[in-house]
């Protein structure tokens, strides 16, 4: 299962030239790549089919099944004709967990308390990244924004994906990760970031979407005190990132953005610094 953008003919209408050309346009791969346990498939996504070692263990890390990298003792990729999947085993304790998760969760259908269950889940409580030290000023915040541009060559070859990548005052942009879709491009830097055994807390998250409740959940899982996004917050974005003690920075566009919660974090000036 290739990876790599596909070339495809198109017909091009450009009304002020008038008429129509021939041309060719890359665009991304999107692939389902199951996620299996055990040998049970826990989840299908439509992603790209790039760093899927880092998605794994990200997408396990987001959604509760591990607590850290260790706690995955192998994994291994099988490539079918329509897709990937992405065999996980997990440590005994871990493993149990899971077992026991996925029978709490199994119900008969019909029943009426699904449904609650599946809100309450989407609604959990994030954990609060606390007072981290870090600062950020209005320079970092557009540097973070231009230097992740830089770092997305399938989008460049595109135009069709996302980006997500963690950045550090004084180092840039130290890992990214390009995906179609938003939420895979994020738990992809997740398990970058765990591999690398980043500090989540030394750092922020820059996105090149819009803010869900999502994007916040995940940036509480990986413990940055900062999300940055090109695109504009939901209000629930907003609410989960205020109660979770993250500055929540959006709408980045040049040398302007809007600051909608925790604002003393982000300073006027040049440069950055630890408090």
């Amino acid at each position: 299962m290739t990876a790599r953008p596909t070339r495809h003919p198109v017909s091009r209408i450009a009304r002020r030239k008038g008429g129509t050309t021939s041309a060719v346009r890359i665009v991304p791969e999107e692939t389902p790549i199951a996620f299996s346990y055990g040998g049970t498939t826990h989840a299908v996504m439509m992603a790209t089919p790039a760093d899927i070692e880092d998605f794994a263990l990200g997408f396990s890390l987001s959604e509760g099944i591990i607590e850290n990298a260790s706690d995955i003792s192998e994994m291994a990729v099988e490539d079918h004709d329509q897709g990937i999947d992405f065999q996980i085993t997990l440590v005994g304790d871990r493993r149990d967990a899971l077992t026991a998760r996925r029978r709490h969760m199994a119900g008969p259908v019909g029943c009426g308390l699904c449904g609650i269950e599946s809100i309450d889940e989407a609604l959990k409580p994030v954990a609060s990244v606390g007072s981290v030290g870090l600062r950020l000023t209005a320079g970092d915040i557009v540097q973070s924004v231009r230097l992740l541009s830089a770092r997305q060559p399938l989008h460049n070859e595109t135009g069709a994906v996302h980006a997500a990548g963690f950045y550090v005052p004084g180092k840039g942009i130290v890992a990214a990760r390009e995906d179609v879709g938003r939420h895979n491009a994020l738990d992809k830097l997740i398990g970058a970031l765990a591999r690398a055994g980043i500090d989540g807390a030394s750092g922020a998250v820059v996105v090149t979407s819009r803010v869900s409740i999502e994007m916040v959940q995940k940036t509480a899982i990986i413990g940055a005190p900062v999300l940055i996004a090109v695109s504009a917050p939901t209000a629930l974005a907003i609410r989960t990132a205020e109660a979770a003690g993250i500055s929540l920075v959006a709408l980045v566009r040049g040398d302007e953005f809007d600051i909608y919660t925790h604002t003393d974090r982000i300073q006027a000036g040049a440069n950055a610094h630890v408090a």
